[in-house]
């Protein structure tokens, strides 16, 4: 006796389905950590150039600039939140 196979449905676009937006993953980099990589590398630069910037200040801006970038990567993820 020959049984037809159960219905399948495909996805809209027919081949594979498409991945939801929720569950995309992030590229790794972005133009945010390019900054802070350059302005780093550039404060670096001065620290090792320079009388007028010691370790202690040099570890100061880090830091600074570390809670600055955490900050920005804060705002620009819950500026997304309301977009889905």
């Amino acid at each position: 006796m020959f049984l037809s196979p159960p219905n399948q449905q495909t996805p809209s676009g027919g081949g594979m389905p498409t991945i939801p937006s929720g569950a995309r993953m992030p590229i790794p980099g972005n133009a945010e950590f390019a900054v802070y990589l350059v302005m780093w590398i550039v404060l670096a630069i001065i620290w090792a150039a320079s009388d007028h910037l010691n370790a202690c200040q040099f570890a100061t801006l880090t830091t600074i600039l570390t809670v600055g970038y955490f900050i920005s990567r804060g705002i620009a993820k819950a500026s997304r939140v309301l977009e889905q």
